[in-house]
């Protein structure tokens, strides 16, 4: 069910057919980090996988913000939230994190995680300000499954 907020702007759940107007808001927004993972296929797979938990914020049929969420049986994960910049301070980006928070609980999840850039201040300061902890004891590793390397045999070490 839409979230009808009070200028107009209805948040919404993100659908495949949507991708066009997200990946060019994502593309234009400082701190969104884009690669192979986020083709319209990809996309359209992370949608099926995690069904009704992705959300936009659209407003006379233009996409004002949106973000990924899934989640993995034990925890959440936002990915990308992106508002247009002239769109910033309203309220959207906390609706749609909180769209997001709200089907996560309903789940059974309790506890949701972000991957954010170190050097995002800005991004840093909005999800403080909404009560979000950063964790320094943390570290993120990857490993590229698509390289051809075989991860323990193919190891220079």
């Amino acid at each position: 069910m839409p979230l009808h907020l009070d200028d107009g702007t209805i948040v919404r759940t993100f659908r495949v057919e949507d991708y066009d107007a997200v990946i060019a808001l994502w593309r234009r927004t400082e701190g969104v980090g884009l690669n192979e993972s986020d083709t319209r296929r990809a996309t359209a797979a992370f949608l099926r996988r995690n069904p009704r938990l992705s959300f936009v914020a659209e407003k006379d049929g233009r996409i004002l913000g949106a973000v990924l969420c899934g989640h993995d049986g034990r925890r959440g994960y936002l990915h990308h939230l992106a508002v247009a910049r002239r769109y910033r301070q309203r309220g959207i980006g906390r609706q749609l994190v909180s769209a997001c928070l709200a089907k996560l609980r309903k789940a059974g999840i309790q506890k949701c995680n972000i991957f954010i850039f170190a050097n995002n201040a800005s991004g840093v300061k909005f999800w403080a300000h909404t009560g979000w902890s950063l964790r320094t004891e943390l570290r993120l590793m990857q490993i590229r499954l698509d390289d051809g390397r075989r991860p323990g045999r193919d190891c220079p070490c």
